[in-house]
């Protein structure tokens, strides 16, 4: 997503305010737009974080990342895992039970913060299927924790993202 056109427009309007203060409003405002770059975007970057942190919510285990590549960011988006097809068997299998769906009290779109002590060894481990998917850490806990509480499966989705192609990347979030 480039964010080149809002802070040219945020430039632009401004200029058109201190069009009103007359000539000195005018220089100040120029020698000020320049610096006011930098925060113009830092601002509209938390600005889409926060957005994306509660689309993540609504779509757990699923999640909306915003990634920063050079001066713009980028969103990627991870969908729920599908469900395991159903395979067909030899002699007849009583029906699949439906798992309810949580309770809608349950889930109140509030964020709760959780310190959690792993083994370094489970750690590298985390890190390393994070990655595989292009998932941070955090989300990809996330996923797992809500995948094996709401009914098992795989904690991870099915042909997962990688690393990019220079084998870099930022993963996390912006505040």
């Amino acid at each position: 997503m480039d964010l080149t056109p809002y802070v040219d427009h945020l430039r632009r309007e401004l200029a058109v305010a201190a069009d009103a203060g007359g000539d000195e409003a005018r220089a100040l405002a120029e020698r000020l737009s320049a610096p006011l770059e930098s925060a113009a975007r830092l601002t509209l970057l938390n600005a889409l974080s926060a957005a994306m942190s509660d689309v993540t919510r609504e779509l757990a285990p699923g999640s909306v990342d915003v990634r920063l590549r050079g001066l713009d960011p980028e969103f990627v988006v991870t969908p729920p895992p599908a469900p395991e097809p159903v395979r067909e068997a030899r002699e007849p299998v009583a029906a699949p039970v439906a798992v309810a769906p949580p309770a809608a009290e349950a889930d109140d779109g509030t964020m709760a913060r959780i310190n959690l002590r792993l083994p370094s060894h489970l750690k590298s481990r985390a890190e390393g299927a994070a990655a595989e998917e292009g998932l941070s850490v955090n989300a990809w806990l996330v996923r797992a924790v809500s995948v094996s509480l709401d009914g098992g499966g795989r904690a991870s989705a099915p042909g997962g993202r990688g690393k990019d192609s220079g084998g870099r990347g930022f993963t996390g979030w912006v505040r």
